[in-house]
C-alpha cells in the first residue's frame, strides 16, 4: 500500500472515531455558533482566529440543506468575502456576508442557510516531517439564519411558545412561530427517573416526533426541553400543551 493510501485512511479513521472533538483539534476558533441576518442590516460579520503557532488557509461558503452539493452553493442569496484566505498564527480574519437579494428570500418567515469554514493546516517544509506528520482538514459548519423584518414576536418567544402533544408513545412539537427553533434536548421525568433524547431544528409552522426509548410519555407536565438561543446558549423550558 502507497504512503498516500495509508495517509487516506488513517486520516479517515481519525475523522471517524474523534466525533465532536474534531472541534477542538482544530486551530480556528470561530466568534459565534450560529449567524443571525436581520434583513435590515447591510451586512454581517463572522471574525475568525488562528490560535495555531502555524498559518493555516481557510476556504469559506455559504450553502443550503440539499444533499447535493452543486445545489446547495448554486441557490445562495448570498455573497460571502474573502472565500478562501490565509490565517497567520496568532491572528486573526473578519468574514463579511452580504444579501444580494436574488433568489428573493420569503419575507414572512427565517430562512436558514449554512456557514462552512474549511481549515487546512500549512505542510512542513522538511520532507521527513512530511512523510511523518497526519494533517487533517477541518470543517465547521454553523447556521445563518436570514431574518426578515416585522416578523410577529422574538425568537425568545418561540422557543417558550412550542406546542406538544402526547401522540402514540411519544409527543409531538409543533412550533407555530416565524423562527426556527433548535432544540438541544428533550428530557421527560417518570418514576424518579430521568430518560433524555437529541433534539432536532424546527423550522416555521412545522412539527416534529419525539420517542424515548423504554417508555411512553403519559403527562406533558413531566417534559421539559433545551433550546439553542441567539447567542448561541443553552436555555431550558418546561413542555406545554
Amino acid at each position: 500500500m502507497s504512503y498516500y493510501a495509508k495517509t487516506v485512511m488513517v486520516a479517515i479513521g481519525a475523522i471517524i472515531f474523534s466525533g465532536f472533538s474534531t472541534i477542538a483539534w482544530g486551530s480556528v476558533v470561530v466568534n459565534s455558533t450560529r449567524v443571525i441576518y436581520q434583513a435590515n442590516k447591510k451586512e454581517v460579520t463572522v471574525t475568525l482566529t488562528n490560535q495555531n503557532t502555524t498559518p493555516v488557509l481557510i476556504q469559506n461558503w455559504i450553502e443550503t440543506d440539499s444533499e447535493n452539493r452543486e445545489s446547495a452553493t448554486k441557490n445562495v442569496p448570498f455573497v460571502l468575502t474573502p472565500p478562501i484566505n490565509r490565517v497567520d498564527a496568532g491572528k486573526g480574519q473578519t468574514l463579511r456576508i452580504s444579501y444580494l437579494g436574488s433568489p428573493a428570500l420569503p419575507q414572512d418567515r427565517e430562512s436558514v442557510f449554512w456557514l462552512n469554514i474549511l481549515e487546512v493546516p500549512a505542510k512542513a517544509k522538511d520532507v521527513n516531517e512530511e512523510q511523518s506528520k497526519l494533517n487533517i482538514a477541518f470543517r465547521t459548519r454553523i447556521k445563518l439564519f436570514y431574518r426578515p423584518n416585522g416578523l410577529p414576536g422574538t425568537a425568545t418567544q418561540a422557543m417558550e411558545n412550542l406546542h406538544w402533544a402526547i401522540k402514540g408513545n411519544g409527543v409531538n412539537v409543533t412550533n407555530p412561530s416565524k423562527y426556527y427553533v433548535s432544540l438541544f434536548d428533550v428530557t421527560y421525568k417518570s418514576g424518579g427517573k430521568k430518560f433524555d433524547t437529541k433534539g432536532f431544528m424546527l423550522a416555521p409552522g412545522a412539527t416534529g416526533f419525539y420517542q424515548f426509548k423504554g417508555i411512553s410519555v403519559t403527562n406533558i407536565n413531566d417534559l421539559s426541553y433545551t433550546a439553542v438561543n441567539d447567542y448561541g446558549a443553552n436555555v431550558q423550558y418546561k413542555a406545554k400543551p
